[in-house]
């Protein structure tokens, strides 16, 4: 008796840098090697790929945490679970931080008040919902109590680009605003690539820490025989592997960890105080019905 081909695993990921395409054709040569039948299809914004997560055309999708909550809730309005798959190790335990210049007379959020805050792309977690967020918390409220510099670029891609976020900083450096919200990883990136020098910012406040990207499947797939292996090769991936150590490097990890959910506690408070995938999970939960 022939044996039943195994089903092509298709993962989704945005194409929000040129190096997506070197990541993925390079692990799907690894899964390929290692008995895993795989795919994967590019999307220039995370709204289609979840879309499409949802539809069937891709089986996993490599979320951001803004995706990974807008999944949450199309399927809790349709009937349905998603469960949170693999992770990198770089994703657990983040942090946003609110700078100024090293010689501001800002001292505390409070300071904030009638000032300017720069922020990165409108849909970006780490430089705009979360840290708008935490100042709401502290009873600053943006556009209330403070201006919010906003540098919205790239909509859709959910800031990975962190081009919105480069542009606050130099408005920052530029004096056209009195704070940026930023990653705290992101200050050492942006002081080699030389947008700014060493001592030039002080932090000023740094958020509670949170979680950024996950794998996500529905959960009715999460058992089946291409992601359970998917999972398996993920996890036994090791940064001392000369083969996968290059991507591993391009993707910032060294090494993949079991996905977890809690760390999403702040962004899920900032998306419900701003409202910000309300209309997104209202309209694909009406395409379902």
């Amino acid at each position: 008796m022939a044996t039943k081909p195994q089903r092509t695993l298709i993962l989704g990921a945005v194409a929000y840098d040129p190096k997506v395409v070197t990541i993925w054709d390079g692990f799907g040569a690894y899964f390929a090697d290692h008995g895993l039948d795989f795919d994967y299809v590019l999307f220039s914004n995370y709204e289609r790929q979840v879309r499409a997560l949802f539809d069937g055309l891709i089986t996993v999708a490599w979320n951001s945490p803004l995706a990974w909550l807008q999944c949450e809730k199309i399927a809790e309005a349709t009937g349905r679970k998603v469960r949170a798959l693999c992770m990198r190790d770089t994703d657990c335990d983040l942090a946003s931080l609110i700078v100024v210049r090293a010689d501001s007379d800002l001292h505390a959020t409070a300071d904030l008040r009638g000032r300017r805050v720069a922020v990165g792309a409108g849909d970006s977690p780490q430089a705009t919902l979360i840290p708008l967020s935490f100042l709401a918390e502290q009873g600053l409220e943006p556009a209330r109590d403070f201006e919010v510099v906003r540098f919205d670029l790239l909509a859709g891609k959910h800031g990975d680009h962190v081009g919105g976020e480069r542009d606050a900083v130099r408005a920052l450096l530029k004096g056209n605003a009195d704070a940026a919200c930023m990653l705290d990883a992101n200050r050492a990136v942006f002081e080699h690539e030389g947008i700014v020098a060493p001592g030039a910012l002080r932090v000023l406040a740094r958020t509670p820490l949170y979680d950024h990207c996950n794998f996500t499947v529905i959960e009715d797939e999460a058992q089946s025989a291409p992601v359970a292996r998917f999972a398996q090769l993920l996890l036994g991936m090791s940064h001392a592997d000369n083969r996968v150590r290059p991507l591993l490097d391009m993707e910032g990890l060294k090494r993949w960890v079991a996905g977890r959910t809690a760390g999403y506690a702040a962004l899920r408070a900032a998306v419900e105080r701003f409202g910000t995938i309300d209309q997104f999970v209202r309209e694909s939960t009406a395409r379902r019905k």
